[in-house]
């Protein structure tokens, strides 16, 4: 029971100093985590190219291969270009939440839904804005997203922080606690 409140309290110091540093550091957070991507899409690519060439592949060849050779070229740029691929991710995603908008919006008109009509248009208007938001200006975006990413860490490491406290307080409380 002890290993319980004691990983909470680990991973609850690890959100909140992650979440610090990305707060402090949103640029650097946004590059080391296009590299982190880099580095799988790395991988990725390797997978795929070695899936291509395994025998009993088939038809499938082709696919794998052009898949890991595209994988390794988005590797590339993610790893010897880390703050040009989080602007590229960040503008591709602002692209992305506006198409998702436009079809939340068609979709309040063309579905029966439980829920009223204003609030899928609201959604929708929203993915829209932040959309706009992201493509208009994808370098403040990307920093944006690693401040946002800091500030859930650091909630969430509180909240860890809080949840292995008050169970180490219940553990230490109980009267088995003192024949452990």
């Amino acid at each position: 029971m002890t290993v319980g409140w004691k990983m909470l309290i680990v991973r609850g110091v690890i959100g909140v100093v992650f979440g610090v540093l990305a707060i402090v550091w949103p640029i650097s957070t946004a590059i080391a985590l296009a590299l982190l991507w880099g580095f799988w899409a790395l991988m990725d690519g390797i997978g795929s190219i070695t899936q291509a060439l395994r025998p009993g592949s088939g038809g499938s060849r082709l696919w794998f291969a052009a898949m890991g050779v595209i994988a390794l070229v988005a590797a590339f740029f993610a790893i010897f270009s880390p703050a040009v691929t989080a602007v590229t991710l960040t503008w591709i995603l602002g692209i992305w939440l506006i198409v998702r908008g436009v079809f939340e919006a068609v979709g309040a008109f063309t579905t029966d839904h439980l829920a009223p009509r204003w609030f899928f248009l609201l959604g929708a208007a929203f993915s829209i804005l932040l959309g706009i938001l992201f493509a208009a200006n994808p370098g403040k975006a990307a920093v944006g997203i690693a401040v946002l990413l800091g500030v859930v860490a650091l909630l969430w490491g509180a909240a860890y922080l809080v949840s292995g406290l008050a169970m180490r307080r219940l553990v230490t409380a109980s009267p088995t606690s003192a024949s452990e």
